[in-house]
C-alpha cells in the first residue's frame, strides 16, 4: 500500500510539472523565490516520504 501512494506521488509530480515549465516560472519569479520555493518543496517531500515509511 506505501509503495502505491509513493507511485501515485510521483506520477502526478511528473504530470502535473514539466521540468522546463517549473525552471522557467523560478526564473520568472525572482533567484530569493525559487530558492525559497526549491527548499519548500524539499522539505515538503521529506516530510512526506517520512510520513509514509
Amino acid at each position: 500500500m506505501k509503495v502505491a501512494h509513493i507511485n501515485l506521488f510521483l506520477f502526478s509530480v511528473i504530470l502535473f510539472l514539466s521540468s522546463c515549465e517549473l525552471v522557467g516560472d523560478i526564473f520568472k519569479a525572482g533567484m530569493w523565490t525559487g530558492v525559497i520555493g526549491l527548499i519548500l518543496v524539499v522539505v515538503l517531500i521529506i516530510w512526506i516520504l517520512r510520513k509514509i515509511f
